[in-house]
């Protein structure tokens, strides 16, 4: 173990000065470096101390799965997209978002097959196109992550006033003299972050379990508006006034761009690969079957929805509530906030399981100070990680308003997914069947500019005569590729994607889709924080790594295998599965 030891942290400001003239070289060396997955399975493992517990089975990661992803979206985006944008056809947008949705899932099971590791999508392009391109998705992931739970958080109190029939004012704290957006304190999102951070210091199985609970009432409760909907409804309500589509097919693509969000969460089940039993089996099921499940929820609650009331009655803000209050339901709308603060909790839950375990490997690769890369040997969870991350989303959602950081969220985790679609066909093409890296490389070049010239094109209503052209094109490369370069799969491979490439060419040009609806905020924002960890990586990333690697006294890549017990243990999991 003595070679897996972390740097030794008491650098001397000269010693660093002297690591910054050698940036450029460092760079060039380590940009691009790639990890083997046994690598990543085995040695990098190593450097958190302790194993994680594999305590999890698959019908941990579908509860898993269902709770990261049924949260608040459905109840948020529903009603302002019924309202505005696709009418009705609001659950033919949620159906749209959800293959979107699966198309991504399906890229991210056959890598956490391969490389069953805590790093979900950092790992995975660090092993397909090197450590920079691994640390700016994992940043982004991360800094999705933060975010969203603290924004998510500050809708608990909103919802669980709205159950308690109070305004969530009254649970605030406004503070004088502090910028509109910044000034009220929410404390009881501080408290739920705080509990849920110990909690899943604590252990993962019995956080597990607690989000089982409550994701079974939560799927109940789901199941109670939509019974209500189609027993109380009326279909008639679905083609009056306008029809079924009152905004035509556009509305119905752009409301899908919007409701996608909503499925935003099924990538922490693939964080949790080091704590199941038999991954190779249990992931497919977890991260594919919950996501399929979640799709047919949320398209019949938007059914529900629009069945109960003409679309344009719906009200925007609390959509489910005061469509329980048109047909006299009244004491339902303190129901769906329950239901709500409920859903918030097990999103809350999933999330913050999921982006301690971001941290704890990028910890482990030395991306950021190793201290957050260790594992608690008593309980088997990355305690650092967790804590740490607990803190930063508490202090968020303590002062930041929802609508401050929306914007950024969207943005990043697309770009995240588009990256681990274009990596599934770089590794299945030319990692793994040893085709020249040329030929891949123009294709993707080509694929991506196709996608972003269809989604222009779509966006500026009088240039759609270019739609065909650019869609047909994006067919005809896809498949003279496929025609030309051939793909190998391994055959002791236990799950693949199967009809490469189409699926991952669909999870490209869908996300890139996607990309193209947001606002131009969402793109600034977002320079300025690729930017920081840009900086961030010149400025301490890559000379870490570079000491790492020298401390070993190999460069990456050449890692030897170490004698140690939990690496052993890790191959005989790997070659029985």
């Amino acid at each position: 173990m003595a070679a897996f030891q972390s740097t030794p942290t008491n650098i001397s400001f000269s010693n660093y000065l002297q690591s910054l003239s050698e940036t450029p070289r460092r760079l060039r060396k380590r940009m691009l470096a790639t990890w083997t997955p046994e690598q990543e399975l085995n040695q990098v493992r190593l450097r958190s101390g302790a194993d994680m517990m594999r305590k999890l089975n698959w019908y941990d990661l579908i509860a898993l799965g269902i709770g990261g992803m049924l949260g608040v979206g459905v109840f948020v985006t529903t009603g302002p997209v019924a309202l505005k944008i696709s009418g009705p056809s609001v659950f033919i947008s949620y159906a749209i978002a959800g293959i979107s949705a699966l198309f991504s899932s399906l890229c991210y099971t056959e890598f956490s097959v391969q490389i069953p590791v805590a790093g979900g999508a950092f790992s995975y392009l660090r092993v397909t196109f090197g450590e920079f391109i691994g640390y700016f998705a994992g940043a982004n992931i991360l800094m999705e992550y933060v975010l969203s739970n603290a924004a998510v958080a500050r809708s608990f109190t909103e919802y669980l006033c709205h159950a308690a029939g109070e305004n969530p004012s009254s649970w605030r704290v406004e503070v004088d003299g502090v910028a509109e957006g910044y000034n009220m304190l929410d404390f009881p999102a501080v408290a739920l972050i705080l509990l849920l951070t110990l909690c899943l210091c604590h252990s993962t199985k019995e956080s597990s379990m607690l989000n089982l609970v409550m994701t079974v009432f939560h799927v109940i409760f789901f199941g109670f508006i939509i019974i209500v909907g189609f027993y109380k409804g009326s279909a008639k309500n679905l083609v009056e006034p306008g029809g079924l589509a009152p905004f035509g097919v556009k509305g119905v693509l752009d409301g899908a761009a919007i409701v996608y969000f909503s499925y935003i969460g099924y990538d922490s089940v693939s964080t949790m690969a080091e704590e199941i039993q038999n991954p190779a089996k249990s992931l497919p099921v977890g991260i594919l079957g919950s996501v399929l499940i979640v799709t047919g929820l949320y398209c019949l609650m938007a059914l529900s929805l629009c069945l109960l009331v003409p679309f344009n009655l719906i009200d925007k803000d609390a959509s489910f509530s005061v469509a329980f209050g048109k047909i006299g339901w009244k004491w339902a709308s303190n129901v769906v906030g329950a239901g709500a603060s409920l859903g918030i909790v097990a999103s809350l839950l999933v999330a913050m399981l999921g982006q301690a375990r971001y941290l704890c490997v990028i910890g482990r690769a030395r991306l950021v100070p190793p201290w957050f890369a260790k594992v608690n040997p008593s309980t088997g969870t990355p305690f650092n990680a967790t804590l740490f991350l607990g803190l930063c989303t508490a202090s968020i959602a303590l002062f930041t308003e929802l609508s401050v950081i929306l914007e950024i969220i969207s943005i990043s985790t697309l770009l995240v997914f588009y990256m681990v679609a274009n990596a599934l066909i770089y590794r299945r093409y030319v990692v793994m069947s040893h085709n020249p890296p040329s030929q891949t490389l123009l294709f993707l070049f080509l694929l991506s500019s196709s996608a972003i010239g269809f989604s222009m094109s779509w966006k500026l209503d009088e240039q759609w005569r270019a739609l065909p052209v650019f869609g047909g094109f994006m067919v005809a490369i896809t498949a003279f590729f496929q025609y030309m370069v051939p793909s190998i799969c391994q055959p002791d491979e236990a799950w693949a994607v199967p009809f490469m490439p189409w699926p991952a060419v669909t999870s490209i040009f869908l996300n890139v889709f996607l990309m193209t609806t947001l606002k131009a905020i969402s793109f600034q924002r977002f320079g300025v924080w690729a930017f920081l960890i840009a900086l961030f990586y010149v400025l301490y990333g890559v000379h870490s790594t570079y000491r790492a690697d020298q401390e070993m006294g190999v460069g990456a890549g050449e890692i030897p295998v170490a004698h140690h017990p939990s690496a052993q243990q890790t191959k005989l999991d790997i070659r029985a599965l």
